[in-house]
């Protein structure tokens, strides 16, 4: 268009259109006559915009580049930042995992002793009055949750409810040195009273003093009148010593608990005892004794030796 008297006239038009039209749409706000106008234009030119720029203006994208070249330190800070949380994340997804593996397996030996329970978490170690082997969980009594329960995870017996509060309970250990179970051997149906020694194994007085037992038998819960404080068929842990018989009226053993006490976390109370004793069913399968390889030696006499016959 050549520089004459009409283009600047329609120059100066167009401006005072332009104008015009941006004071209508400020003051119109969301309700501006022209926001429809604006919304297809940008739908349809909108990414055409961005390839075009993309492509044909490096020079605003060096100095956006450097604009932001301030921010990187910040940027990189965040990022850093960023990954630490999805670490940790993660580390809680690890945890969560865990917890939800245990809690399966709790549920499993549940359903095979036909115990009802009532989940719940560790939330303390020790109770206040005293040095006992104790933990504290999350259900009290407005869960249903009463004295002289039986606790268990999925590995055994944790222990027994000793006090009840509206929404926590104490629990007593079982390697508590103040706490004692009536246990039953398996197959040989031997009855014991296992009592807890701390950080040692727990030691069982079976009655019978004669009884034959050896290393690796396994026990599980006798069971109380009316079920509490234990419910019977809970697993409680595997003979690792046996006393010589000296002619007692009881014979001592020695049993490594199933649970870990250092490491609980997801429990479960027993709140309702099941129909019928489940006798041995609830122990896991036993473990697959490890084959021993053998070595067969054969020896070859030496070239020596028998050239030393034949000479002979």
């Amino acid at each position: 268009m050549r520089d004459t008297r009409e283009s600047r006239l329609l120059l100066v038009l167009l401006i005072a259109i332009a104008f015009a039209l941006i004071t209508v749409d400020i003051r119109g706000g969301q309700d501006s006559p022209v926001d429809g106008a604006r919304q297809a234009a940008a739908t349809v030119f909108g990414p055409i915009e961005n390839g075009v720029a993309s492509a044909v203006d490096p020079v605003g994208n060096a100095i956006s580049a450097v604009r932001d070249s301030g921010e990187r330190h910040d940027r990189v800070a965040q990022l850093e930042h960023d990954n630490a949380a999805l670490k940790a994340k993660l580390g809680s997804d690890d945890r969560n995992r865990s917890r939800l593996k245990q809690l399966d397996k709790m549920i499993k030996v549940a359903g095979e002793g036909q115990y009802g329970i009532k989940g719940a978490e560790v939330i303390a170690i020790g109770a206040a009055q005293g040095f006992s082997w104790t933990v504290t969980i999350d259900v009290g009594a407005n869960d249903g949750i009463q004295r002289d329960m039986t606790v268990l995870n999925g590995d055994g017996l944790v222990g027994r409810v000793t006090t009840v509060g509206p929404d926590t309970a104490t629990v007593l250990l079982a390697n508590d040195p103040d706490f004692t179970v009536g246990t039953r051997m398996e197959s040989t149906d031997e009855l014991g009273f296992a009592s807890g020694q701390g950080d040692r194994p727990l030691r069982v007085e079976l009655l019978n003093a004669k009884a034959k037992i050896k290393k690796g038998d396994r026990l599980v819960t006798f069971g109380s009148q009316s079920d509490k404080p234990f419910v019977p068929g809970v697993p409680v842990g595997v003979v690792s010593r046996v006393d010589p018989s000296g002619g007692d009226l009881t014979r001592t053993i020695y049993v490594t608990p199933f649970v870990s006490f250092t490491k609980l976390d997801i429990v479960g109370v027993v709140v309702a005892a099941p129909k019928s004793d489940p006798r041995d069913t609830v122990l896991p399968p036993k473990p697959k004794p490890t084959p021993r390889p053998t070595v067969t030696v054969t020896v070859t006499p030496s070239a020596s030796a028998t050239d030393l016959g034949q000479q002979q």
